[in-house]
């Protein structure tokens, strides 16, 4: 089904407005600020994954799972934790040893707004929390799905998803790297996180294995299309746009495809990937017509 059949831009917005509501309502609820010796620790946390975003990947979760009829308070659960994984990442990437960044989301990154010790923990706190809540009962009644969703989201996030990425890209920096390199680095690093945020919402709904690849496909191309669109952005959008310090790759000789194709040749294979991300889900119908909408959206964002 081709990307201009879909709901419009303003129906993603308001879906995506409200898939923020439930899981930063859920986020709230899961990490409370105690009266204790550790509430800066906490305090640190909820700056890190309540300071903002696009909560696509909570998205993700949120509708998928509605494809498969999940009740809305298990989805919301399994999208904060998602979030809460995504944070600890930012905060990580953000410290002096990796991206020395001061800026997220147009507020001082965790480091600066605390210090360099504290987001250290806040970071390994959030991802704790994430797979503690995976873990809990109220997230399934199944303790199957509960075992899938934990160890996919390790498979995703460890050393050969986004952490492997991660290596891979400070190790790249100031080299030249061939375009199958760049495509492996960015799925690693960010693409498998978006990959399995798509995937946890058919686990949760026990989808067949043909559901889950078609599932698996589509978060997979939407992956490379936001990271590639995201290095188009790096190049071409301001800072305050950004909500970080614009044009940090090439400063940094970081390896991506804008380096080696050029910007409109990487908008341009951005925007095939999101072109074949919603071909995979064709067997869906209309349920999936805001999944069609946020793979256009990916690669016509701004930020």
């Amino acid at each position: 089904m081709a990307l201009d059949i879909v709901p419009t831009p303003d129906a993603l917005s308001v879906a995506l407005t409200e898939t923020a509501r439930l899981v930063e309502a859920q986020l709230d609820a899961l990490l409370p600020v105690p009266e204790s010796a550790e509430a800066k620790l906490i305090e640190a946390m909820r700056y890190a994954v309540l300071n903002g975003g696009k909560r696509m990947r909570a998205f993700l979760v949120m509708e998928v799972a509605k494809m498969f009829s999940v009740n809305r308070t298990c989805a919301a659960r399994v999208a904060a934790s998602v979030e809460m994984l995504h944070a600890y990442s930012l905060v990580h990437d953000d410290l002096p040893a990796m991206d020395d960044d001061d800026l997220r989301r147009g507020q001082p990154s965790c480091h600066k707004k605390f210090d360099e010790a504290t987001a250290i923990l806040a970071g390994d706190a959030l991802q704790t929390r994430a797979f503690e809540v995976l873990a809990e009962a109220d997230t399934h009644d199944d303790a199957e799905a509960r075992c899938e969703l934990i160890l996919a989201l390790a498979a995703a996030s460890g050393m050969r998803g986004m952490v492997g990425g991660q290596m891979i890209d400070m190790e790249s920096e100031g080299k030249q790297l061939g375009g199958p390199e760049i495509t492996r680095l960015q799925a690693l690093k960010t693409g498998r996180l978006i990959q399995y945020a798509a995937e946890a919402g058919a686990i949760l709904g026990r989808a067949s294995a043909q559901q889950r690849h078609f599932i698996a496909a589509y978060g997979r191309e939407l992956g490379g299309a936001f990271q590639i669109y995201d290095d188009v952005l790096d190049e071409t959008a301001s800072e305050a746009d950004l909500g970080k310090t614009a044009g940090k790759d090439a400063a940094q000789g970081k390896a991506t495809m804008v380096s080696i194709l050029g910007l409109d040749r990487a908008r341009a294979q951005a925007e095939k990937l999101a072109e074949q991300a919603a071909t995979h889900l064709e067997s869906f119908g209309d349920r999936a017509d805001l999944l069609r909408t946020l793979a256009r959206f990916t690669v016509t964002r701004t930020s």
